[in-house]
């Protein structure tokens, strides 16, 4: 068979295409041998099915009882408009654990916080036990047996000390209830506690960022096993109580100072005790602290995942997105199913699968397991009977039970004969309690 010349540059060709395709097929291989040993998983959605999320802080409860008044019999938990959160987005954002915040207004303290906050409670353990979807946990078993089960395990956390009304009992009975985290504070100082914010004028004080009775609250928290939160806290009232703390701490949605330079961020010298501590920052996504702008977009939340690695270390990292307690998000995380985004782009730039790990999820198993450790270490302590001291939390709805005196009473109050119905009602108010009083 003779083979033409004219014949050959095609085969040539033929046979060069053929290598070339091979050459490529091979450093494909190599890139993505590369990204295996990044992360073992093949894509985003493996990592996070294997890792999935525990988010340290969710609004939903509030939203729930500013547009439907907490009736839950009138609105879909699986499918929620007007919000950034639901079941279905959950699942699409592979959130396993979240900490729904019960969260009451500032203007509640010295009021009814005691009373708001229970109703929130009250909405946040029928939500998550009238859907099947929802597991209510309160403990670190009963968290990690939610995955297995499938479930999305509801924590239950306090936002704010107010909440408690300086009141060591309350703070048992909110435990009692399934609350397993409390912020010390919000917006507003309380009688113990100092806040990051200056918006209400009230319980200032000097030099006493956390009294001695704040101490007690910290050492009374340990003994529960519920984990301190300092997110809203001052500085000064963090870093006094990292110093106090037997237990890890959380800031469960604040970010980096160093990037954001908003007072509810974190400063790098209390990220170094944050370190010391094994504590967690949960980095919030909330525009104006990851940009501080009311703009921002994945890469800016991104930059305070690698500030805060390369400061304290990836096991201190955490991720608390802030949904539904604040108003804008960045570009591509506009609600809780666009997580798996934020976990590309820290693939993209060379998080390993551990660290990710980590953040989605171990660092918190971690401090929760350290906590319920010393939980353990306490439990030989007996419940704190220390009561703040009356004139550093005084106010006028603060009562202090003590036998009547029918003299302080008004004249048109002191006889029912002339005081009509309601100085009746006083009257046999007095002689009752006068009886209990005087009952040994």
């Amino acid at each position: 068979m003779r083979v033409l010349c004219s014949d050959m540059p095609s085969w040539k060709s033929e046979k060069h295409a053929s290598h070339s395709f091979w050459m490529q097929f091979i450093e494909a291989l190599v890139v993505f041998s590369l990204c295996a040993k990044i992360c073992g998983c093949s894509d985003v959605d493996e990592l996070m099915s294997t890792y999935p999320l525990i988010d340290g802080h969710n609004d939903l409860a509030l939203q729930l009882r500013i547009r439907h008044n907490n009736y839950l019999s009138q609105v879909d938990l699986r499918n929620l408009s007007k919000v950034s959160t639901d079941i279905s987005r959950f699942k699409a954002g592979h959130v396993q654990t979240q900490m729904f915040a019960v969260y009451v207004l500032c203007g509640a303290q010295q009021k009814d916080a005691v009373r708001l906050t229970l109703e929130q409670i009250d909405v946040v353990r029928r939500m998550c036990t009238e859907y099947q979807e929802f597991e209510l946990v309160t403990s670190l078993q009963e968290l990690k047996d939610s995955k297995d089960k499938g479930k999305i395990a509801c924590l239950i956390s306090i936002e704010g000390g107010h909440s408690i009304d300086s009141s060591l009992p309350a703070l048992r009975m909110f435990y009692q209830l399934g609350v397993r985290s409390m912020g010390l504070t919000h917006s507003c100082n309380t009688p113990w506690a100092e806040s990051s914010s200056t918006f209400y004028p009230v319980y200032k004080r000097e030099n006493n960022s956390l009294t001695s009775f704040g101490k007690v609250v910290v050492e009374e928290m340990n003994r529960l096993g519920m984990i301190v939160d300092l997110s809203h806290t001052s500085w000064n009232t963090s870093f006094a109580v990292l110093s106090h703390s037997k237990a890890p701490v959380i800031f469960s949605h604040s970010s980096s100072y160093s990037i954001c330079n908003h007072s509810r961020n974190v400063p790098d010298s209390l990220l170094l005790e944050l370190k010391k501590n094994q504590g967690l920052i949960m980095v919030n996504l909330h525009n104006t602290f990851v940009s501080c702008r009311d703009e921002a977009n994945i890469s800016h939340v991104a930059d305070h995942f690698d500030y805060i690695k390369k400061l304290i270390g990836a096991e201190s990292i955490g991720i608390g997105g802030d949904y539904e307690g604040a108003t804008s998000f960045p570009h591509g995380l506009e609600d809780v199913s666009k997580y798996p985004a934020l976990i590309q782009e820290l693939l993209r730039r060379n998080w390993t699968e551990n660290e990710l790990a980590g953040v989605l999820r171990h660092n918190f198993l971690r401090v929760f397991e350290q906590v319920e450790r010393v939980r353990d270490q306490l439990s030989s302590n007996l419940p704190s009977e220390v009561q703040i001291p009356f004139e550093e939390a005084h106010n006028p709805c603060r009562l202090v039970l003590r036998r009547p005196d029918p003299r302080s009473l008004p004249s048109d109050q002191s006889s029912g004969s002339e005081g009509g119905l309601p100085g009746l009602l006083i009257l046999a108010t007095v002689l009752v309690l006068s009886r209990i009083f005087l009952i040994e």
